[in-house]
C-alpha cells in the first residue's frame, strides 16, 4: 500500500503543487520586472523634465557649461544612470560621466530621429554601438520648447545588470518561498494522506486478510462521513454477510451430518446384529424393512441437497412452457390417494375453471405441488382436512394448500423457508428431510414468483404462490 498507492498520491499532488506555484511565481515575477521597469521609466521621465529646461536655457546661452555638467551629474548620480544630450541631428554635445567624453560630437542618433521628433520616446536593451561593454537599458527622451520646436532628445543608459540587483533580490524571495511552499505542503499531503486516505485503507486490507484467513468476527473501526467511512461501512456490511454465510455454511454442515448420519447408524446397526445372529431370523425380515426405509430416506436426503445445491448455482436450467396447473394439482393428489386413505384424510380440490394455463417448467412445479401437499399430509393427525385452491386474478394465478393443523409460532415463520429447519423440534428426522420448503421456494424464484405462508385462525396453516397466466 505504501509503495504503490500513497507514493502514487504523494507524487500526483507534489506535482499538481509544484505546477501551480512555479506557474505563480513566474508570473509574478514576470509582472514584478515589467512593473518594475514602468516604475523606473516613469522616474526618468520626471528628472527628464529637469534635464529639459536645463538643456534649452543651455542651448540659448542662457546657462555655461559648467552649470550644464553639474546638473547633468547631479541627476545622473540620482539615477545611477549615464546621461548624454544629443542636438537635432544625433550629435552628443554633453555627457554626465566624463569617462565618455570622446563620444561629445560623435552622432549617435540616425534612425530614432524621426520618432524623437514625432514626440515619441524610444527604449532598447543591448549594448548600444560599441560605447558600452554590457547591456543597457536606454531610455530616449526628446526635448521642445515651449513653442514645440524640436531641439534634441536626451539618452539616459542604465547597467541591464545593475537594474537586475533589486530584482534578482525580489526573484530569491519569490522563488525561496515557492521552494518553501512546496515542501510545506508535501509535509502536509503526506500527513493528511496517511491519516485520511492510507491508513484507514491499511486497515481495510489487514482486516480482509483476517477475514480471508478464517477470522470472519473481525470488522473495521473507521469513523468517517466521507467516502472511505462508506467503504468501510460497505466492508463491515460485507464482513457481516461472510459471518452469516460461514454460520449458515457450519450449520449445513452439521445438520447434513446429523441427518447423514442418523440412517447409516441405524443400517449399520440392523445389518450389523443380522449379521453377528443378534436378531433371530423371524425378525430380519422386519427390520431389513426398517433399513430400506432409511435407504430410501437417505436417497430422498441426497436427491433433495443435489437439487438444491444446483437451483442455488444457477445450474439449474427451466424448461418454461404453457402448464395446465389445475392438472397437475390433480395428479398430485391422486398420487397420495394412498397415504391421504392411510390417515383418514378430507382433502377438498376448488378450482374457479376447469383449466388454468400458466407459464412453468412442468416437472419443477409438479416438484412444488408435491413438497406442499405432502408438506400437509405429513404435519397434521388423522380425520384432519386440506384444501387446495387455484384461482386466476389479473395476469398471476394463485395457488393455496390449506391444512387444519396447528398454527406456526411467530418465532419459527421466518425460518421455515431454511435449510434442515424444523418447526417441531420434538419430531424426528424420519418425517422429513427440512429441504422442501427451502427448494420449492428456490424453485419458485428461478421462475421470477413468490411465496408466502398465513396463520389462520382459530387454527390452520396456508401456502400460496403465484404463476404468471398465459
Amino acid at each position: 500500500m505504501r509503495k504503490g498507492l500513497f507514493s502514487k498520491l504523494l507524487a500526483t499532488f507534489t506535482v499538481i503543487i509544484s505546477i501551480t506555484f512555479v506557474m505563480t511565481a513566474s508570473y509574478l515575477s514576470y509582472w514584478f520586472e515589467e512593473y518594475y521597469f514602468d516604475q523606473r521609466k516613469g522616474q526618468l521621465s520626471t528628472e527628464s523634465q529637469f534635464i529639459s529646461e536645463a538643456a534649452i536655457q543651455y542651448l540659448q546661452g542662457n546657462i555655461l557649461t559648467d552649470k550644464m555638467n553639474e546638473t547633468l551629474k547631479n541627476i545622473s548620480d540620482y539615477l545611477s544612470a549615464d546621461i548624454w544630450l544629443a542636438d537635432s541631428y544625433g550629435y552628443i554635445y554633453a555627457v554626465s560621466n566624463n569617462s565618455y567624453k570622446n563620444i561629445i560630437g560623435t552622432q549617435i542618433l540616425t534612425d530614432e530621429l524621426e520618432k524623437l521628433r514625432s514626440g515619441q520616446t524610444i527604449e532598447q536593451k543591448g549594448v548600444h554601438g560599441n560605447i558600452f561593454k554590457t547591456p543597457v537599458h536606454t531610455y530616449e527622451i526628446p526635448i521642445f520648447t515651449d513653442e514645440g520646436s524640436f531641439k534634441g532628445a536626451i539618452l539616459m543608459n542604465t547597467s541591464i545588470n545593475e537594474l537586475r540587483e533589486p530584482l534578482n533580490k525580489v526573484y530569491h524571495i519569490i522563488w525561496l518561498s515557492v521552494i518553501f511552499a512546496i515542501m510545506i505542503s508535501c509535509i502536509i499531503i503526506y500527513y493528511f494522506s496517511q491519516r485520511i486516505i492510507i491508513k484507514p485503507l491499511e486497515q481495510i486490507n489487514h482486516v480482509a486478510d483476517k477475514i480471508s484467513k478464517g477470522d470472519v468476527d473481525k470488522r473495521v473501526d473507521i469513523n468517517s462521513n466521507d467516502e472511505i467511512g462508506e467503504l468501510a461501512k460497505s466492508f463491515n456490511s460485507m464482513a457481516d454477510s461472510l459471518e452469516a454465510v460461514e454460520k449458515n455454511r457450519r450449520e449445513f454442515i452439521s445438520n447434513v451430518s446429523h441427518e447423514i448420519r442418523s440412517p447409516i447408524t441405524s443400517i449399520k446397526g440392523f445389518i450389523g446384529g443380522i449379521l453377528d445372529g443378534v436378531i433371530s431370523n423371524d425378525k430380519q425380515n422386519y427390520y431389513l424393512s426398517i433399513t430400506y426405509e432409511e435407504i430410501q430416506r437417505l436417497t430422498r436426503l441426497v436427491n433433495d441437497l443435489l437439487d438444491l445445491s444446483a437451483i442455488e448455482s444457477g445450474q439449474f436450467r427451466l424448461r418454461i412452457e404453457e402448464v395446465d396447473i389445475n392438472e397437475i394439482i390433480r395428479l398430485c393428489v391422486i398420487k397420495f390417494e394412498t397415504k391421504i386413505k392411510e390417515k383418514k384424510l378430507n382433502v377438498d380440490v376448488f378450482m374457479e375453471d376447469d383449466r388454468l394455463l400458466v407459464a412453468a417448467d412442468r416437472d419443477r412445479i409438479n416438484q412444488v405441488v408435491t413438497n406442499l401437499v405432502d408438506n400437509a399430509i405429513k404435519y397434521i393427525g388423522n380425520g384432519s382436512n386440506i384444501k387446495i385452491i387455484s384461482k386466476a386474478k389479473g395476469e398471476k394465478a394463485f395457488i393455496s394448500v390449506y391444512d387444519d393443523g396447528p398454527n406456526i409460532a411467530k418465532e419459527d415463520l421466518n425460518h421455515i423457508w431454511d435449510r434442515f429447519y424444523k418447526v417441531d423440534k420434538s419430531r424426528t428426522s424420519k418425517i422429513s428431510t427440512g429441504l422442501g420448503l427451502p427448494i420449492v421456494r428456490c424453485i419458485l424464484t428461478q421462475l421470477g414468483e413468490d411465496i408466502w405462508v398465513d396463520n389462520k385462525e382459530p387454527q390452520g396453516v396456508m401456502f400460496t404462490f403465484t404463476l404468471r397466466r398465459i
